[in-house]
């Protein structure tokens, strides 16, 4: 999965939470444990955790001399010291072998304090310990009644034996006049003190993966953003075209946005969850290891679940993605095209083309998540199930002594540990298919290369010796699809350096095409454009277009000031440069008349002024930047037929010495042009000077009297 491939670039961030992780995970297991000791030594045991005892009455101590063999009278006689009440105490050496001595003290403890739990034919023991100093009973004789009375033992009295002598030790502390409360409420106060210092520790590594998990995804967010966002920059228009604006956008917020957050899941969830699940397993064997098939059998049917639903809702999360493209289609179309919409009288029709894409998109949302939502039920039933399975067999360990109360609390717990860690990856499998789809979304954009791009072996511009023209199209032709038609057809022209050169035609002619081709927005198809004698596939993007100062057709201005927005390729303009490029713009009256001047802030689109006021700014922005071709794509419509002919004219004096291309609709615009071009369905019909083409081009011609009168049109008057 990408995801992954994602995480895999942050190693260290992986690494460091993966050891706060096990450590979280260790502190949490070890509360169970904890729990256990809590109700079997703090509760039923009264916080006594040994057999072997601290220490022991004279008397207790004369009886386990009697009752146990040799070897054992040996080790205890090693073990225990005489102190000055008469009462034995456990000796640092009797410390250091204390399984030796509980292995010998458990059996002849109970027999001195409970022997009725152990044989149905108890005896007296202080009458034998008489008849033992007495020399009426032999070492042999004690030694083969105990073992009589071991291999005698049921097997509920033998498992249970453990708990007996913990039992016969607390019997012993009281004969020696000790506080037994005291040491069952020290030992649950210790037990306490260390489970909350767990939680602690757990609450402080928790909060260290959620800080490094959050920080990452963070990263990786920015990350994709700024690589999309930079492939998106390079797009020619064809790529742009090809996805969509409205699937950029949300392929660049809210896809990023499900990587970024399932990113953070992964790391404090999916990573988490197998841990926690093995240590799970691990104390499940060493607590109860007999019923382990319980578990098994929960987290088989678990991973089934999963399974099935990772199948039927993968491909429902793809479409949903698409739809979400939909939607924002329509909304950006609808939002873009209200006027339209409104003057056409059309708003229901558009409701339901909206109300048709929400209804498909909700329907799809719905299915996934009622998939989903039959997850969390089955989940619950099956961890409820497996409790009850547990509390049934380990009931009857503990009715037959096989299991302590505290322990089978402790096997439920870490039985639950394991099923919410696949619980928890099933909540995190919600959210894995869509941001799945998401990383394939987004990786498409990224991987997908553009089609203009500049060329490795890439020249630098150099003027051609002997001289060549400015711009030369040569045979150029260029069809926006394999399928299409030729939006231009075997083009060819020259633009000679300082020359004003003009380009018109019919709606659809192709004019706006050959301003895309001179700006490399798009390659031609066939032939070649020359830029001082060189191909413009063999220079720079950044040189071929830092040659032209652009004006687009449709003018559009970014949010911020009119400063920054005529400033644009230069952030450092000063502020003279910006004045004198709005009044070459003939844009210094109205923006002098704005409350701010030239910092008056301008919306998003310049949504917050005029057609004609948006155009001078654009054409002002293109002024300031003083390159070599100044290139206007039809940027005088909105204009009065005044502020037309005023910024035709500084334009001539102050640009005479830079080459003009202007696209444009009216004639008047265009007629002291050095040269005009006219295309007719993207083909060449005539290249010349308004005086030439009205006598040879009917195509100009009949545009031309479309718009002007004969005499201004200057033919005289013999014209119909």
């Amino acid at each position: 999965m990408r995801i992954f491939r994602y995480l895999a670039k942050h190693k260290i961030a992986l690494v460091l939470v993966f050891v706060l992780l096990i450590a979280q995970a260790a502190c949490e297991l070890s509360l169970p444990s904890l729990t256990s000791s809590v109700v079997d030594v703090g509760i039923q045991q009264r916080g006594i955790e040994k057999v072997v005892p601290q220490g022991m009455t004279a008397k207790t101590h004369d009886l386990l001399d009697m009752l146990l063999d040799q070897e054992d009278e040996e080790l205890i006689s090693q073990s225990y010291a005489k102190t000055d009440d008469g009462a034995y105490a456990l000796t640092e050496w009797g410390r250091e072998h204390e399984p030796e001595i509980e292995h010998a003290l458990m059996l002849p403890l109970v027999m001195i304090h409970d022997p009725a739990s152990i044989t149905t034919a108890p005896v007296d023991l202080e009458e034998m310990l008489m008849r033992s100093e007495a020399g009426e009973l032999s070492k042999t004789d004690i030694t083969a009644y105990m073992q009589q009375v071991e291999a005698n033992m049921d097997e509920g009295a033998r498992s249970l034996l453990p708990q007996r002598a913990l039992s016969s030790v607390a019997s012993e502390y009281s004969l020696l006049g000790l506080d037994l409360d005291a040491i069952q409420m020290n030992y649950l106060l210790t037990c306490g003190a260390a489970m909350l210092a767990l939680t602690l520790c757990g609450m402080a590594f928790a909060i260290g993966v959620g800080f490094v998990a959050a920080r990452t995804g963070a990263f990786i967010g920015r990350d994709l953003r700024r690589a999309l966002f930079a492939r998106v920059v390079s797009f020619s228009e064809a790529e742009i075209n090809r996805f969509s604006a409205a699937s950029l956008i949300t392929r660049g917020t809210n896809d990023i946005q499900q990587i970024q957050m399932v990113s953070i899941m992964l790391m404090r969830v999916i990573l988490y969850a197998p841990i926690l699940a093995l240590g799970g397993i691990i104390m499940v064997i060493s607590t109860n290891a007999e019923l382990g098939w319980v578990v098994v059998c929960a987290i088989i049917v678990l991973l089934c679940v999963l399974f099935v639903l990772f199948r039927v809702t993968m491909p429902c999360f793809k479409r949903m993605q698409r739809l979400i493209d939909k939607v924002n289609l329509i909304s950006r179309e609808m939002l873009e095209g209200m006027m339209v919409v409104r003057a056409f009288d059309r708003e229901d029709h558009e409701e339901e083309r909206f109300e048709g894409a929400s209804r498909d998109l909700r329907s799809t949302q719905l299915f996934t998540n009622r998939a989903m939502s039959f997850m969390m039920p089955t989940m619950m039933l099956v961890m409820n199930l497996t409790s009850i399975a547990i509390i049934w067999f380990g009931g009857q360990q503990v009715d037959m002594g096989m299991t302590q109360t505290g322990d089978l609390i402790a096997f439920i717990t870490y039985s639950m540990v394991i099923i919410m860690g696949f619980l928890m990856i099933g909540m995190v499998a919600i959210m894995l298919p869509r941001a799945s789809v998401a990383s394939e979304r987004v990786d498409e954009v990224i991987e997908t290369q553009p089609s203009v791009v500049s060329r490795p072996d890439a020249r630098a511009l150099s003027k051609a010796d002997p001289p060549k023209p400015l711009l030369a199209f040569e045979n150029v032709s260029f069809r926006y699809g394999d399928e299409s038609g030729c939006a231009l057809e075997d083009v060819s022209f020259q633009i000679e350096e300082g020359m004003t050169f003009a380009i018109v035609g019919s709606t659809g002619s192709g004019k706006t095409t050959l301003v895309k081709l001179l700006l490399r927005f798009f390659d031609p198809s066939q032939g070649c454009i020359l830029l001082d004698g060189h191909d413009m596939r063999d220079v720079s993007l950044e040189e071929l277009r830092s040659q032209f100062g652009y004006v687009p057709q449709k003018a559009f201005l970014f949010s911020g000031t009119i400063d920054t927005n005529v400033a644009y390729a230069d952030e450092g303009m000063p502020r003279a440069h910006v004045m004198h490029a709005l009044d070459i713009a003939q844009a210094t009256e109205f923006v002098s008349q704005m409350p701010k001047g030239v910092i008056t802030p301008i919306a998003q689109g310049g949504s917050n002024v005029s057609g004609g006021q948006r155009q001078r700014l654009a054409i002002a922005r293109a002024i300031a930047r003083q390159r070599r071709v100044l290139l206007f794509d039809d940027s005088f419509s909105a204009l009065d037929y005044a502020t037309d002919a005023a910024l035709r004219a500084s334009l001539r004096s102050e640009f005479s010495h830079l080459t003009q291309i202007v696209v444009a609709q009216r004639i008047s615009t265009v007629m002291e042009a050095d040269r005009i071009l006219v295309l007719e369905e993207g083909c060449v019909v005539g290249c010349g000077t308004h005086a030439h083409l009205m006598k040879s081009c009917p195509e100009y011609a009949e545009i031309a009297l479309s718009q002007l009168s004969p005499e201004e049109a200057g033919i005289g008057g013999d014209v119909a």
